[in-house]
């Protein structure tokens, strides 16, 4: 078996990453930075990344951490964030569900049929209001290859085609107060930054959320790999068709502030909102 040159796979791992970064316009010159940090290997790596491009943009970095609440999971990625956060002197803004929302994840998630969609709305909506708060001009996420081809086939099988202008590297500002999202790894599969992680000795969490097993992604993910073990390079040629197909002509979409929290939100009460109350009535 061949082994892996280390410092080979580093500088080619960093060559795509800035190649995205370029090619696609996510960063401008003295850009403040929000790195979504969970403490998993995608949000790392993306953390890892920033700070080695920090000189080169003349970036300022921030990093923000969510905890759920999830028992047995969630504290072992917060850990993992403060390490990277601080071995890199990156400040690390922490938030939790329990502080800012009233309750934990474990608390709601039976009131759904997969803790993922308040785990999904709830962290969208405490990343971007921090991140605006802090008046970050980018909120970095570590979505990688896997997770934007999993998230788009989602919304292709259930043709919620609404969801499409909000796929690609970069989603640009149609709110002052909502960040644009931009997404280093977009084109680094999951099995890389695995690699990168271990490679380098680096503190990640690895273990997978126990509710994950019930979501559609979960199952979308499994999928995915023995198409990709059948035939190398399915998972590529899915987002270069997804990219070639709609080539991210995103329609400006209206937004209002809610008139609960005034968040951006579509609708006169934003999502989070609107769970939020049905949350409230339920436990």
């Amino acid at each position: 078996m061949e082994i892996l040159d280390g410092e080979k796979f580093n500088k080619n791992l960093e060559k795509r990453v800035r190649e995205v970064i370029e090619n696609y316009n996510l960063l401008d010159e003295g850009d403040k930075v929000a790195v979504a940090l969970s403490g998993g290997k995608d949000s790392v790596l993306t953390l890892h990344l920033l700070r080695r491009f920090q000189k080169d943009y003349d970036l300022e970095l921030v990093a923000i951490s969510i905890d759920e609440g999830i028992t047995g999971y969630r504290g072992e990625g917060v850990e993992a964030a403060r390490e990277n956060a601080c071995s890199l002197g990156i400040e690390l803004v922490e938030k939790s569900f329990k502080d800012e929302l009233g309750f934990k994840l474990d608390h709601i998630s039976e009131l759904y049929p997969s803790a993922c969609i308040p785990c999904g709305v709830f962290r969208r909506y405490l990343l971007n209001r921090t991140a605006s708060d802090l008046g970050a001009y980018k909120l970095a996420t570590g979505h990688n290859l896997d997770d934007e081809i999993q998230s788009f086939l989602m919304s292709f099988a259930r043709a919620d085609f609404r969801r499409f202008p909000k796929f690609g590297p970069k989603l640009d500002r149609i709110h002052p107060r909502l960040v644009p999202r931009i997404k280093p790894l977009w084109k680094i599969p999951e099995k890389d930054v695995g690699t990168w992680a271990v490679l380098n000795g680096v503190e990640v969490h690895f273990a997978e959320c126990p509710y994950s097993h019930r979501s559609l992604r979960s199952k979308m993910k499994n999928f995915l790999n023995r198409m990709e073990d059948k035939r190398p390079g399915t998972k590529m040629a899915i987002l270069e068709s997804f990219e070639k197909t709609f080539k991210f002509d995103k329609k400006p979409v209206e937004l209002v502030e809610c008139n609960i929290c005034g968040e951006p939100s579509a609708l006169m009460v934003c999502k989070a909102c609107e769970m939020k109350k049905e949350v409230e009535k339920s436990i």
